[in-house]
């Protein structure tokens, strides 16, 4: 029942942070086009019943989460357990902070938690030496504990060696698309407002 809710709810919050991320690599082309694509996807997931939905995910996934590590840890004989385990435990604690760190900007500070809110920290000096790790992990994790669950599912389907070449061709894509993020939102010239509140 556990790994069931951790599963599902896994899958809803996968859906949510694709669409993120797909907006974060929009700013490759255009902090105007990742902007637009972000104004209308708010419409979406900021909708009262989805953002309760999603809160509620993030909640069982987080709980699910550290039970089914305890469970993990034991049995754990290969590294792709342990990458999954690793990974899966930094997103827990990311998945906590970050939705923390954007709920307090929204409703305590009632400031716009868009690109500029992530970005400004990670362009400012000495926080960049922190905030780029920390935001670099998060999706690397993101993309190994993903590629470490294909490849559980894939070897019922394929030889063990195929499903494990799919894991690692996932896990360099999620290097890839974590280079052109940070690279991009480190560089990014910050608005002459935000810089006066900084």
């Amino acid at each position: 029942m556990i790994k069931g809710i951790h599963y599902y709810t896994g899958l809803a919050i996968a859906i949510y942070i694709g669409t993120h991320l797909l907006n974060h690599l929009l700013i490759l082309h255009s902090e105007a086009m990742h902007i637009n694509f972000m104004k209308k996807t708010r419409k979406v997931y900021r909708h009262p019943l989805v953002e309760r939905i999603l809160l509620t995910a993030v909640l069982l996934q987080v709980l699910s989460g550290l039970f089914l590590v305890t469970q993990k840890w034991v049995k754990a004989d290969n590294w792709f357990d342990w990458v999954q385990i690793f990974s899966g435990l930094y997103l827990l604690l990311f998945l906590a902070n970050h939705v923390r760190a954007v709920m307090v900007g929204r409703h305590k500070m009632h400031v716009d938690t868009n690109l500029y809110y992530g970005a400004g920290v990670m362009n400012m000096w000495p926080q960049k030496l922190v905030f780029i790790p920390y935001y670099s992990l998060a999706i690397i994790s993101l993309f190994f504990h993903v590629a470490c669950i294909h490849r559980i599912k894939m070897k019922e389907l394929v030889p063990e060696e195929a499903a494990e070449q799919q894991a690692i061709g996932i896990m360099i894509l999620g290097c890839v698309v974590t280079l052109l993020i940070i690279f991009k939102m480190s560089h990014l010239k910050m608005p002459a407002n935000l810089k006066k509140s900084k």
